[in-house]
């Protein structure tokens, strides 16, 4: 679903100048779940983008939700050296999904810039589309994933039982992976941390009322947590409800190392190293 935002004039308050990040590289922000082909980018995409570098961000991962927006994630990974692909469909888009669209994805993930098939999974929040049929389309694309070597970005909302049944049973630990804008149980978080798999931490963390959330952070070790926006959505405090850009996951950033007790350029470090692990970056 697309919506509109309109344009942000909060501030982002470096923590270090520009002149400081062009040196510290390992400092770099990664966001490793964007959505940077969304409409609510069309008036200022190229200057959002090109901002990043003077605000701490060094990589992210435009990520598909369907063809349409796959497509384009695969071309902004080409345009930008900083940019990486993963080509997959949402849940909520499989309707229509056919063969030639699964032909097309086998074949462009083999590019250098992809890096994970994803978003895919499962959401039963909305009553359509079916269980039956995104449950179909979620095991072909974990199928795709294990048939091109990549790891996987998992959705999942409402649907914990089956996602997890699904995953064991197709072996996608194998692909490894990241259970995006995590939403369920410490306990449940452990199990997928067990599995291999990396928890996918964005703004919602920094919500008053994201009390399950916060205890996962608690609970799961620093290693295995990435950063991720989700973006133009999911702003975090103090920015909720604008949109939402990769400059903003300072303050995820912020609110891990308070929920850990640790610096915060410290949780910029290690969950860069994370998200390069988890896309198998040199």
């Amino acid at each position: 679903m697309r919506s509109s935002f309109a344009k942000e004039t909060a501030p982002f308050i470096n923590i270090r100048t520009p002149a400081e990040w062009e040196v510290r590289l390992d400092e770099r922000i990664f966001d490793t779940h964007s959505h940077y082909d969304d409409e609510a980018f069309d008036a200022d995409r190229r200057e959002v983008l090109t901002g990043l570098a003077g605000k701490g961000v060094g990589w992210l991962v435009n990520v598909g939700a369907d063809m349409e927006s796959s497509r384009k994630a695969l071309a902004l990974s080409e345009e930008y050296d900083f940019i990486y692909a993963a080509l997959g469909v949402h849940p909520s888009e499989v309707e229509g999904l056919s063969e030639t669209d699964m032909e097309w994805l086998r074949q462009n993930c083999g590019r250098s810039k992809v890096v994970a098939v994803g978003e895919i999974g499962l959401d039963y929040h909305w009553p359509t589309p079916e269980p039956e049929l995104q449950k179909k389309w979620f095991v072909r694309q974990i199928g795709l994933a294990r048939e091109t070597g990549l790891p996987v970005i998992i959705h999942s909302r409402d649907a914990a039982a089956d996602t997890m049944d699904i995953l064991k049973r197709e072996k996608a630990a194998g692909c490894g992976g990241v259970i995006h804008c995590y939403s369920y149980s410490p306990e449940l978080a452990r199990e997928y941390v067990d599995m291999g798999f990396y928890i996918g931490i964005g703004g919602v963390v920094t919500f008053k009322n994201a009390k399950k959330l916060v205890r996962t952070v608690e609970e799961i070790p620093l290693e295995r947590l990435v950063l991720e926006t989700d973006c133009p959505y999911m702003a975090p405090e103090p920015h909720r409800g604008q949109r939402n850009d990769s400059s903003r996951l300072i303050c995820v950033a912020e609110k891990i190392g308070a929920i850990k007790g640790v610096e915060t350029q410290e949780i910029i470090r290690i969950t860069t190293e994370n998200a390069r692990e988890l896309y198998r970056l040199s």
